[in-house]
């Protein structure tokens, strides 16, 4: 029986550098010979990516942005992710439940209460085994994400409160789940933070079997 593959999530305001770190992630754990699913919420399934488009672009109830976000995460985690982490899979998922936390339930003050009994229904207690928490002030966020953006989304349209908000509705996460969470000072430069991601990494691979490691104790 294959062991079970370790589940990695990315989290920060939009700006803070997830995407910059993302790919430079998944190569490292490529290298260290890690066979990786790369996946992205909202989206990740086609069902999720039609959804991701609604709710990036269509106006709608704050309990309908909700109800979809999870529909969405529900397909994703059923179809991909779960399967992928019981067949020995590591998973690298930009963004997770922990944003439906910060933005629904922080942002748009719906409350964590809501969240919760939704986390629950869908993961049924199963979750992320890492999350790297890319934090900045927000008014480096807003001045990163005015460079390149051709269109804002509903999300990035949102005023300086909202993003307030979310910021503490993600350290919030972090103060419940401390074991689970790092956060990086992304105001740091790009070598900088790496040393950090590349010091965590090793650590999950310690703590999850390196696959020299697994190689060698199975041959």
């Amino acid at each position: 029986m294959a062991q079970r593959g370790c589940f990695i999530t990315l989290e920060g305001l939009d700006g803070a550098g997830k995407s910059t770190h993302a790919g430079w992630m998944a190569d490292w754990l490529r290298q260290a010979g890690i066979d990786l699913l790369e996946t992205r919420e909202p989206g990740g399934t086609p069902l999720g990516e039609q959804l991701r488009t609604l709710v990036l672009h269509q106006p709608m109830d704050l309990r309908t942005e909700t109800l979809l976000m999870f529909a969405a995460r529900n397909e994703h985690w059923r179809t991909r992710i779960q399967p992928a982490l019981e067949r020995g899979q590591w998973v690298l998922c930009d963004r997770y439940t922990d944003a439906s936390f910060a933005y629904q339930g922080g942002g748009r003050e719906l409350g964590a209460p809501a969240i919760r009994l939704l986390e629950d229904w869908v993961q049924q207690g199963q979750g992320p085994d890492c999350t790297f928490l890319f934090d900045v002030p927000l008014e480096t966020a807003r001045a990163r994400l005015q460079q390149g953006r051709e269109a804002a989304d509903r999300f990035e349209q949102e005023g300086a409160a909202f993003f307030e908000r979310t910021r503490v509705a993600y350290h919030a996460r972090v103060a419940e789940n401390p074991a689970r969470f790092h956060v990086i000072d992304a105001r740091d430069s790009i070598p900088g933070i790496r040393v950090h991601l590349e010091s965590a990494l090793r650590s999950l691979l310690r703590a999850h079997g390196d696959p020299a490691h697994r190689a060698a104790d199975t041959a």
